[in-house]
């Protein structure tokens, strides 16, 4: 058996407090030996009498790839440990995942991957200047991560996806409710730190996904990612083309012409810190008017949007500002019953699919915040929407929906609307960075999950109609 005793440095933080006092010392020998078997096989023992079944199963699984890898370099061995650290990751236990990330990279510097997932585990914990760092060191190793399907039976039926996204930041479509893990090879590609000759050198797809779907992160890679697009030979779905038209400022004249659709004007703001008295002329003269909503450019969530009702607030916190935003003119949206709702239909091939409702007492409508589980009304209520969007909306909005989805244009994105009075639809945006995600299938939101495979079914049907055709053509799956 391996005994290997390479050390990787202790962990800034290691969660020893979490630990019955008798583990202290063996965790304390594995951080200087991360690489010992019999000290994993200890841990796993004492972990399993302990009752951590997590920590079993983690250091169970270091036991069997260190076995597996016994005689080979340190660096491959480290594997092991990412392994360990990954299972950690899965379960939730960010700070013993932090551990042990921390010691593969300390066996093996150049494991793109773990660079990777240590980034998104502090960009979690909010510590984002640490992220940053293992992010932009993650992809200056590798470009191309290949996330193979997990079965096939080799005729065709396995899907290779080229999935194109940015390495750094945010910006990208969540597709990982979409994609099915058994059938679907996921190759992603980090192009902002590719160059142009490595498009060549990608490994075989029949499909490419834009993931970059907020064209504020995409607008500095335009040109890069146009040629890109020139030169697939495989449809490119979501082209660059058409995730341009989705910025704030330019849905309301992309939807200005359909019946029953009303979107706020909204203006972007390109230098927070230009002369406020031409912003306000600006602001009249394109109709948006106090109040007004603030937001920064390409954030997500609710993240940093503000209200104004007079010039003054709006001034102070254009000053904090450090890029671009957008100004757009706020609607009150309230229902009779003084409830806020936001409704989300997500699109795929230009069809919408009904994916949640969110109500809420706060002009500011998110899912997350607005504590659906609170009331089962509300739960009632979104359980209608989704299973009869007709009697939920009626016609005018559906007519108006279908509409969107045909002017969106998009081969998957999304609509944030709620109704007016005359059942008009209201959009708050329209693009293609709407997050799909399943729920617990024993929680409060289970409902919801029937809705979301019809969503993710349309997605593999469209993925199947498009594999061997043009890049541009749409097949208009039907729901």
């Amino acid at each position: 058996m391996n005994r290997a005793t390479a050390r990787s440095g202790t962990p800034e933080s290691p969660p020893f407090a979490d630990l019955p006092i008798r583990l202290e010392p063996l965790a304390r020998a594995l951080d200087a030996a991360p690489l010992d078997v019999a000290l994993h096989a200890r841990m796993r023992d004492a972990l399993h009498v302990a009752g951590d079944h997590d920590g079993f199963t983690a250091h169970q699984l270091a036991v069997a790839a260190l076995d597996a890898l016994d005689g080979t370099p340190p660096a491959t061995r480290a594997l092991a440990l990412y392994n360990l650290a990954t299972v950690y990751a899965m379960k939730g236990r960010h700070d013993d995942a932090v551990r042990w990330y921390q010691h593969t990279l300390a066996v093996n510097p150049a494991l793109a991957s773990a660079h990777q997932n240590l980034a998104a585990l502090y960009a979690t914990l909010g510590r984002a200047t640490e992220a940053c760092a293992h992010r932009e060191q993650a992809y200056r190793l590798q470009r191309v991560f290949v996330e193979p399907a997990l079965e096939g039976d080799g005729d065709g039926d396995t899907r290779r996806l080229l999935i194109v996204g940015v390495g750094g930041g945010t910006g990208n479509v969540p597709l990982d409710a979409l994609l099915p893990f058994r059938t679907t090879t996921r190759i992603k590609y980090a192009i902002d730190y590719a160059a142009d000759a490595e498009d060549a050198q990608l490994p075989p797809h029949d499909l490419v996904f834009n993931a970059i779907g907020d064209p504020d992160i995409a607008a500095p890679l335009a040109a890069r990612l146009a040629r890109f697009a020139s030169r697939s030979a495989v449809p490119v779905l979501n082209p660059p083309g058409a995730i341009a038209h989705t910025h704030r400022d330019r849905i309301a004249a992309r939807l200005a012409a359909l019946p029953d659709v009303l979107v706020p004007p909204c203006v972007r703001i390109e230098d927070p810190r230009a002369t406020f008295d031409s912003l306000l002329r600006r602001l009249d003269r394109e109709g948006v008017a106090f109040s007004l909503l603030l937001r920064p450019a390409g954030a997500h969530g609710g993240d940093g949007v503000t209200r104004h009702t007079a010039p003054d607030t709006l001034a102070a916190a254009l000053a904090r500002l450090d890029g671009p935003a957008y100004a757009t003119a706020y609607r009150d949206t309230r229902s009779p019953d003084g409830h806020f709702r936001k409704y989300r239909a997500i699109f795929v091939d230009r069809v919408p699919y009904p994916y949640h409702l969110a109500i809420s007492s706060h002009w500011l409508v998110h899912y997350f915040s607005a504590d659906m589980t609170s009331a089962q009304w509300k739960l009632d209520e979104e359980r209608r929407f989704l299973d009869d969007p007709r009697a939920a909306l009626g016609d005018t909005a559906l007519r108006a929906l279908a509409a969107i989805g045909r002017q969106l244009d998009l081969d998957y994105g999304g609509v944030d609307f709620a109704l007016a009075d005359d059942g008009r639809v209201v959009v708050f945006e329209a693009n293609a960075t709407m997050l799909v995600h399943r729920e617990a299938a024993d929680g409060p939101l289970a409902h919801k999950n029937p809705y979301i495979e019809r969503i993710a079914h349309a997605f593999a049907r469209m993925l199947d109609a498009r594999r061997g055709t043009s890049p541009s053509r749409p097949t208009h799956a039907q729901p």
